[in-house]
């Protein structure tokens, strides 16, 4: 059997360590072409060695070259860097790779459309690695999209889902990092303690499925036991159950079209007693709100809403503003920062960097 050849950006996030650990339970299917890392050298020399890699590239080096290893024809690339600094090497590697597994949400809210017309201009699949788009692409039959009622994002509310916006003031990073189901890093446990993370599914659920805001809703789910849904017009829901870890969605992901078996964890059925839904509260939660009102408003919106969130959240974790200024950062910048058409790459890049500038102006001087 020909080995998939396969790149990794962002090897070292949480995402691309449980990567390492499916491809290296399943060694006789994988070649590993890159791996790239922004700091953590010693890590990725590590991991390089693990893999039996050709190219590990430090991006924080002036020099580096990623974009030149990214010429290299691929079957697959994992993009797991965070935020909206994982767009220009994802654009990079669209045109030589069969397939892009998505682990990054961000580039796909904030340029959805550019991402969308690269993957269809060179035949590149996307492959989601959200927990929950994995789920919908997993039961999303696309012959009968017509019959689709509505896609249904589970979200497990994050560890304030029960509290009241008052005790939410004095909320710290130390305490908002701590997811109480899964593993993740700081910047995205942050967004599921606001609920941010599941405004910005609904806007990636929009792009990955082509369904519209009406389309696609939100149901808190604590036991994070079903990842998400999919309504048929017949009154069939079909979901996708699976544990809390990762690595369930990302060996989907890399072993797609075929399964292949996972290291992570497995669902005890008998371990379950209960699973709850209730509809996300937003007034406690107004970063979904906000979430549906770009995805309608367009493209530009949706970058300001992702970018502003980006600082604001880093912030929080330096200890410069409260929890709930994170939202009203990023609401205010929806507010003054005027919208423009975003046509190609450089416009969004562009545009990214002055909401970046005037978000820190606006913390800074407040």
């Amino acid at each position: 059997m020909q080995k998939k050849k396969i790149n990794i950006l962002g090897v070292t996030g949480s995402v691309g360590r449980s990567a390492v650990d499916v491809i290296l339970a399943h060694a006789e299917k994988f070649e590993v072409n890159l791996i790239s890392a922004h700091q953590k050298a010693d890590e990725l020399t590590e991991i390089a060695s693990k893999l039996g890699a050709k190219h590990a590239v430090l991006t924080s080096k002036k020099d580096h070259q990623l974009h030149d290893y990214l010429q290299v024809p691929v079957d697959i690339t994992l993009a797991a860097i965070v935020g909206m600094a994982g767009l220009e090497s994802l654009m990079a590697a669209i045109p030589h790779s069969k397939a892009i597994a998505i682990a990054n949400k961000e580039p796909l809210v904030a340029a959805g459309d550019l991402v969308l017309a690269a993957c269809e201009k060179y035949g590149t699949k996307i492959l989601p690695v959200d927990s929950e788009h994995n789920a919908i692409f997993q039961v999303f039959d696309q012959t009968q999209k017509d019959q689709i009622e509505r896609i249904i994002l589970t979200a497990s509310g994050g560890p304030f889902r029960e509290a009241s916006r008052e005790n939410m003031r004095n909320i710290t990073p130390e305490q908002a990092v701590k997811h109480p189901n899964w593993s993740m890093g700081a910047k995205i446990s942050i967004d599921s303690a606001t609920m941010m993370n599941k405004a910005l599914e609904v806007i990636e659920a929009h792009y990955l499925f082509g369904m519209p805001a009406d389309k696609i809703d939100v149901l808190v789910h604590p036991q994070s036991i079903i990842h998400s849904m999919v309504e048929y017009s017949d009154g069939s829901v079909l979901a996708q159950l699976g544990a809390a870890d990762m690595k369930t969605p990302i060996t989907y992901a890399l072993g797609w079209p075929n399964r292949m078996s996972s290291p992570g964890q497995k669902l005890d059925f008998k371990a379950i007693s209960r699973l709850d839904f209730t509809a996300p509260d937003l007034e406690r939660f107004p970063s979904i709100r906000l979430g549906y009102e770009c995805l309608k408003a367009g493209q530009a919106a949706c970058l300001v809403f992702n970018t502003a969130n980006e600082i604001a959240v880093q912030a929080f974790l330096n200890h410069k503003i409260g929890f709930l200024d994170i939202v009203d950062n990023v609401e205010k910048a929806l507010n003054e920062i005027n919208p423009i058409e975003l046509s190609d790459l450089e416009s969004i890049l562009e545009y990214d960097k002055n909401v970046r500038d005037f978000t820190n102006h606006t913390i800074l001087n407040n």
